[in-house]
C-alpha cells in the first residue's frame, strides 16, 4: 500500500495516482482510530467534514463521512462546496474531536489533498499528524452508507458558512464598512470564496463584483494561488473598472492576497504589515507577532517600533497555530498569505482578512496605495520575489546541507551577516537582504525566496539562489 505522510498543511498526492479512493479511506480510518483512542478533552464524539470545488472532492468528502459515520462518529459534513475557516470554526465552536477537509488549497487541479483540524479550530500539530500515521491500516476501513447514515441521524447535512460570516462581522466594524461605500472586486479564481464577500456585504453601501466565480474544477488553466502571476485577467478588468481594492482568495478561501483598485500588485508582505499596523494604531491591539521565517524584515521593525514581541516559526500555519494556542497572539502570519487572530480560530481565514482590510479602508478614507507609502516612507522599502524549481523527490535534504557548507559570501554586495536553519536555509546579510532556500512540504518543487531595497537587489539575489541551486546538484 501507499506510504501516506503529512506535509505543512495536510497530506497531498495527485489524483487517481496515490489521491485514491482507497487511500482516502485508509487515512480517515487511521484519523477516526487516532480520535477514538486519544479523545481531545471536553469535545464531542463529533466530526466536521467539508469539501472544495475540486475533481471529485464533494465524492471524496462523503466517503470520509461515511468511515466516521462507521466507526460511531456522529458527523456534520458540508451542505455544498465551502471555506476551509468555516470548517474549522464550525469544530471549535460545536466542541468537535476535530475535522476533516478536503481540499489541495493553491495545488494544481490535478492534486487533491487531505487537512486535519484539531478540536480548537486550528490546524493538525506534528503530534496529531504522527499520531494518525502511526495508526495506518492498524484497523480495518469501517464505514456506513451515507443514505443510512443520514436516516440513523449519523450524518447531518449542514450549511457551515451563515455561522463563519456572522462570526466574521462581529470580529471587525460592520457598521464602518457597511457606510463606506467601498467599490470592491474579488478575485475568487474559481474557489469556494466565490460569493463570500458579496454575502457579507448584501444590503450595505458597499459595492462587491466577484471575478471567476464560476465552478471550474480546472480554475480556468490557473493554479488558484494569490500570487501575481494568477492576476491577469483580473489586473486588466480592473484597469478597465476601477475599484477601491480587490481582494483575491486560494481555492479554499483560507488565504487572501490583493492588488490595488486600478490593477497594482500588492504583496502579501504588503498586506500583513498594513493589517499590523492598523490593528496596532487603530483597534490599539498589543500582544506577540507570531511570522513564518519566509515573511518580510519589514514586520521585524514595526514589531522593535511598536514594542511587540515577535516570534518566528518555521513553514506551514500549524506551527504559528501552536504559538497561538499558547501565548497571547495578537495577529499570526505567512508568506502564502495566511493570517490568524486568536480571539476567533487559532487558524488563517482569508474572509477575515480580507474584512480587516475593508475595515482598515473604512478607517482611513485614503487610497491603499497611499497608506503603504506611509509604511515604507518610515521602515525603507522592502522589495520581495520568490520562484519555485522543481526538483528530484528525496533531494531537498541534500541540497540544505550543501547551502549549510557552502554559504555565499555577500548577498547584493552586503556582507553575509547570520545563516539561520530553522526551516531550509536563510541566508541574510548586513543591511538585512536576505536569500532563502527550502523544499515545500506540498509539491515536489524547491522554493527560492529573496527580500531587500529594489526590485533589481531582489533580481540579482534569486539568480544567486539558482546558481547555488545548481551548484548543489537541484
Amino acid at each position: 500500500m501507499n506510504r501516506i505522510v503529512f506535509g505543512t498543511d495536510g497530506w497531498r498526492a495527485v489524483m487517481a495516482d496515490r489521491f485514491t479512493f482507497a487511500n482516502v479511506e485508509r487515512l480517515a480510518q487511521a484519523t477516526a482510530d487516532y480520535w477514538s483512542r486519544n479523545p481531545p478533552e471536553c469535545s464531542e464524539r463529533l466530526v466536521i467534514v467539508g469539501y472544495d470545488r475540486r475533481f471529485l472532492s464533494e465524492q471524496f468528502g462523503i466517503r470520509v463521512a461515511e468511515v466516521f459515520a462507521g466507526n460511531g462518529f456522529e458527523v456534520e459534513l458540508g451542505k455544498g462546496p465551502m471555506p476551509t475557516p468555516s470548517v474549522s470554526l464550525a469544530v471549535k465552536q460545536r466542541k468537535a474531536a476535530g475535522g476533516v477537509v478536503i481540499t489541495a488549497s493553491h495545488n494544481p487541479p490535478i492534486f487533491n489533498g487531505y487537512k486535519i483540524k484539531s478540536n480548537h479550530g486550528g490546524a493538525a500539530n506534528t503530534a496529531l499528524c504522527n499520531g494518525v500515521e502511526r495508526m495506518l491500516d492498524g484497523q480495518p476501513v469501517r464505514a456506513l452508507p451515507l443514505a443510512e447514515a443520514i436516516k440513523a441521524r449519523k450524518i447531518r447535512l449542514r450549511d457551515l458558512r451563515p455561522a463563519h460570516f456572522s462570526k466574521v462581522r462581529r470580529m471587525v466594524d460592520f457598521k464602518a464598512i457597511a457606510r463606506s461605500g467601498l467599490r470592491i472586486a474579488h478575485e475568487a479564481l474559481y474557489g469556494v470564496g466565490a460569493g463570500c464577500f458579496e454575502t457579507l456585504l448584501a444590503d450595505t453601501n458597499c459595492r462587491v463584483v466577484t471575478l471567476h466565480a464560476g465552478h471550474d474544477p480546472l480554475f480556468g488553466g490557473l493554479t488558484p494561488e494569490p500570487i501575481p502571476k494568477n492576476y491577469g485577467q483580473a489586473r486588466a478588468w480592473l484597469r478597465r473598472n476601477p475599484q477601491d481594492l480587490c481582494l483575491v482568495t486560494d481555492g479554499d478561501a483560507d488565504r487572501i492576497g490583493a492588488m490595488d483598485g486600478r490593477g497594482g500588485l500588492l504583496s502579501t508582505h504588503n498586506i500583513m504589515c498594513l493589517l499590523l499596523n492598523h490593528i496596532v494604531r487603530r483597534r490599539g491591539g498589543s500582544g506577540v507577532v507570531v511570522k513564518a521565517i519566509t515573511t518580510t524584515s519589514m514586520l521585524d521593525k514595526m514589531c522593535d517600533d511598536f514594542g511587540l514581541e515577535l516570534r518566528i516559526a518555521p513553514v506551514g500555519f500549524k506551527y504559528i497555530s501552536e504559538e497561538m494556542l499558547k501565548a497571547d497572539v495578537l495577529l499570526g502570519a505567512e508568506e502564502s498569505g495566511g493570517f490568524g487572530l486568536p480571539a476567533h480560530i487559532p487558524e488563517r481565514d482569508g474572509i477575515l482578512a480580507g474584512m480587516l482590510l475593508l475595515e482598515m479602508l473604512a478607517f482611513e478614507r485614503r487610497p491603499i496605495r497611499r497608506l503603504l507609502a506611509d509604511l515604507e516612507k518610515k521602515y525603507g522599502r522592502h522589495c520581495y520575489g520568490r520562484i519555485d524549481a522543481h526538483c528530484a523527490p528525496g533531494s531537498g535534504p541534500r541540497l540544505m546541507e550543501f547551502l549549510k557548507r557552502n554559504p555565499p559570501r555577500k548577498l547584493a554586495g552586503s556582507p553575509l551577516a547570520d545563516v539561520v536553519t530553522l526551516d531550509g536555509v536563510k541566508f541574510v546579510a548586513a543591511d538585512t537582504s536576505w536569500l532563502m532556500l527550502r523544499a515545500s512540504g506540498t509539491e515536489p518543487v524547491l522554493r527560492i525566496y529573496a527580500e531587500s531595497s529594489s526590485e533589481q537587489r531582489v533580481q540579482s539575489l534569486l539568480d544567486l539562489g539558482r546558481k547555488l541551486l545548481k551548484a548543489g546538484g537541484g
